[in-house]
């Protein structure tokens, strides 16, 4: 039997290493948390789960939210005018639900599930010298902790990376209390020129269902002032105000919202990056990285869960094709290149809704309020990024949709 280790217990470490379990291997998940410590912290991520994402948890049997997390059944985009007005705003109906289950909620019972189907948990806050002997000790060792010394290992890819700042001032406020959109549950997407993006949507976490407002703030901007917050109620209160600075339809649905709990509330910046996937060991053992830790996006486009079970569906499909032969540098680079094959669109999809819309994005956004078609095509997008650079990232193809739709 093969053995594979595992260092993170996040969505694609915890979902591959449920997948192996499943197919026979030997799987062990380093986490330097315990089930309880993640379940008690504070909030890890934004995670809004398209149907292609969520099908590779089902495949497993891991949906255990089925009948308690509620659904997100569209996706609406609104941008103001000048005059702090609606220049115009639409909403479309995915094909299949979004869902959105907090971290919180969902890491503590997937490491329980591990252990319940065979596989061994060790809590260790693991360095180099660990990752030395889980080389030594494993046929595999695959880095899912995007962060921290062992995160650093990984190197920049500079040719594949755009940026080497951060694009946006993140802030994240889990509440009770919003009014709910009239027509059916979305992604409210508000897009603000020259200061940043709002967006909120429903999710389950630990006190049952609520939403999460996310605030994308152009840094050194008006909306970048979570830096200076010092308790969650102030981080409340900023979110409150900056709606009504900015949003007053989105600041009228959440005039009565409170805190979920007190660790509902999270705000930082990372530069989005993607790093070359193997790292080499003083010992000259390599390991794998996966996920975030090779192909981090801001959260703009809500693919960072997305992303992770996509890839962690890659990797498992690449390490069963490939049998009982070496995991060597170039087996690690393969898997990777095969996830990237699709991973690269999703990242420059990203990228370019961090730069000022081009004119022929803001007339297809434009064209969505009077033609369904766009905006469902839009919504559904959000499943599979690919599809965009057929119609949306190139002027030119962007007209000929356009023309097509409109004739």
């Amino acid at each position: 039997m093969r053995k594979i280790t595992i260092v993170g217990a996040g969505q694609a470490g915890l979902q591959l290493g449920l997948g192996l379990l499943e197919n026979g291997y030997d799987v062990t998940l380093i986490t330097n948390r315990t089930g309880d410590q993640i379940r008690d912290g504070k909030v890890m991520s934004s995670q809004c789960m398209f149907d292609t994402a969520l099908s590779h948890e089902r495949s497993l049997g891991l949906d255990f939210w089925g009948d308690k997390c509620p659904p997100v059944e569209g996706v609406g985009l609104t941008v103001p005018n000048p005059e702090g007005g609606i220049a115009f705003s639409w909403a479309a109906r995915l094909d299949a639900p979004a869902s959105s289950v907090d971290q919180r909620v969902k890491m503590p019972r997937w490491i329980a599930e591990l252990e319940n189907r065979g596989g061994k948990v060790d809590l260790v806050d693991a360095g180099v010298e660990d990752l030395e002997r889980y080389a030594t000790d494993s046929d595999l060792v695959i880095v899912a902790a995007g962060k921290g010394d062992v995160a650093r290992l990984f190197e920049r890819d500079a040719d594949r990376s755009q940026f080497d700042k951060p694009q946006r001032a993140l802030a994240l406020t889990y509440v009770n209390g919003l009014t709910p959109r009239e027509e059916h549950s979305a992604v409210s997407f508000n897009l603000i020129p020259g200061v940043g993006e709002y967006f909120v949507f429903p999710a389950l976490t630990t006190t049952g269902p609520c939403e999460i407002m996310v605030f994308e703030g152009i840094p050194g901007g008006p909306m970048d002032r979570f830096g200076d917050v010092t308790s969650p109620q102030e981080h409340l209160a900023l979110s409150k105000e900056l709606l009504d600075t900015f949003l007053p339809w989105e600041a009228d649905r959440a005039r009565n919202v409170e805190l979920t709990d007190a660790n509902g509330v999270l705000a930082g910046r990372f530069p989005p990056t993607v790093r070359k996937p193997v790292a080499v060991l003083p010992s000259g053992r390599a390991v794998l990285g996966i996920a975030d830790v090779v192909v981090l996006n801001d959260p703009i486009t809500g693919q960072g869960s997305n992303n992770a079970s996509k890839c962690a569906r890659s990797y498992l499909t690449s390490i069963l094709e490939h049998g009982d032969r070496p995991y060597d540098q170039a087996f690690m680079q393969a898997t990777f290149e095969n996830y990237y094959d699709y991973a690269q669109y999703v990242a420059a999809w990203t990228n370019a809704l961090l730069m000022p819309p081009p004119p022929h994005v803001l007339e297809l956004f434009g064209a969505a309020a009077s033609h369904p078609a766009i905006a469902s095509r839009f919504a559904n997008g959000f499943d599979d990024p690919r599809d965009f650079f057929e119609w949306f990232m190139d002027p030119e193809k962007a007209a000929q949709y356009l023309a097509d739709v409109t004739r």
